[in-house]
Formats: structure tokens, sequence, C-alpha cells
């Protein structure tokens, strides 16, 4: 598809829908970290990451209307064929005090390239654009309890959490469009990387969890 003059998103109606694009692992290991976010709610009432699939946010919630997501989802497949299956490496937990526990993700080349040059095709063409996340050093993490994790309850989890062990590692072989419903983040599609036939869950090579 031919580069075409950036089209201007203007400021949405609140009722106009949310999205943000993101990797998401394969399957068995979603279930795996969904598995985390749910012994957080059930230790620690904290539910707000049960409310979207396991996932490393590429470009944060932007609202877009529906009668333009047949452009919303061709430049996306364009962007995507420009990008390479990029490798993902997670080890342990780490934290951004006082709320929010995650999953380490590595900051490979190839991630660290490739989350800026979305963020830019997206605002160059499309017009989405986030202030803040320019404004911040991309740390690439998944989520596994935030929001409504209070910071008492942080202040009992992050001891146990800081000392467990978490290690895997899968090829995202696609771009995630997510959307949000009322109540929880929904995937809504999928658009492969160069090389790859069609959207899919990447490899899992392996993957553990050990207290």
């Amino acid at each position: 598809m031919e580069h075409q003059p950036p089209i201007q998103n203007s400021p949405q109606p609140d009722d106009t829908p949310r999205w943000f694009i993101a990797l998401l692992p394969p399957l068995p290991l979603q279930e795996q970290i969904t598995a985390i976010k749910q012994e957080i709610c059930d230790r620690y009432q904290s539910r707000a990451a049960l409310r979207s699939p396991p996932h490393i946010t590429l470009q944060p919630p932007f609202r877009w209307p529906l009668n333009r997501y047949e452009s919303l989802l061709e430049h996306l497949s364009a962007i995507a064929q420009e990008h390479a299956p990029i490798p993902i490496q997670l080890s342990g937990f780490g934290a951004f005090p006082p709320r929010v526990i995650f999953i380490h993700v590595a900051k490979t080349p190839a991630l660290m390239a490739s989350q800026p040059a979305v963020m830019q095709a997206l605002a160059e063409r499309l017009g989405i654009s986030d202030e803040k996340s320019k404004r911040r050093a991309f740390t690439p993490h998944l989520t596994v309890g935030f929001r409504d994790l209070t910071p008492k309850a942080f202040r009992q989890a992050w001891p146990e959490f800081r000392q467990r062990s978490f290690q895997a590692e899968f090829v995202a072989s696609h771009l995630t469009l997510l959307r949000h419903d009322g109540q929880r983040w929904q995937i809504d599609g999928n658009v492969p990387f160069a090389g790859v036939l069609s959207p899919s869950h990447g490899q899992n090579t392996s993957n553990s969890e050990e207290n």
C-alpha cells in the first residue's frame, strides 16, 4: 500500500470505541500468565489486570470511530508488513510502586526498535498519538496486577513476587488490535508481520514458573 498523507484524527466523542495495539503471547503462555493474574485477584483483591489478555503494549489506548475501522486495519496491516517477527524473552517479576506488578520483558534490540517505529507510523499515517508515551522511555512488560492493587496489598505481594522465578520465550508473529467493549479489552484482530502467512499465536519455546 502506498503511503498517503496522514489522516487527521481529531478528538473523538466519549462514546467512540477505544483501541490499543499490542504483542500477545501464544495461548498456552497466556493461560499461564492469566493464572498469575487470578492468583493476585484471589489473594489481594485486584481484578483490573484480568480485564485484558496478557500483552505487551506497543500503542496505548486511543479512540477511533467504527466507520473508519477498515482504514485502521489497512494501515495497521501495512505497518506490520514492515517488521519481522519479534523474539520475546520473559524473566522474573518487576514493579512500578505502589500499585503495579509485572513480568519483566527483555529489552532486545528488535523489540526496542519496533515499538517506536509502530508508534511513529501510526502518528504519521493515522494521526494516532499518545503524548505521555512520547515523553517516557519504553519499558516493555506484562502486567499481572495494577490499578485496583492497593498500596497496602502491593506491600504484601511484592516481597513474594520479587523472589519468584518466571522464565519464558516466544516469537511474536503478529500485531494484535484490541477493542474495549465497555467492560474489558477484547481481541479484535491480528495482522501478521512480514514473512508470516497468516495470523498465528507465535511459537512457545519454553515457559516455567517456580516459587
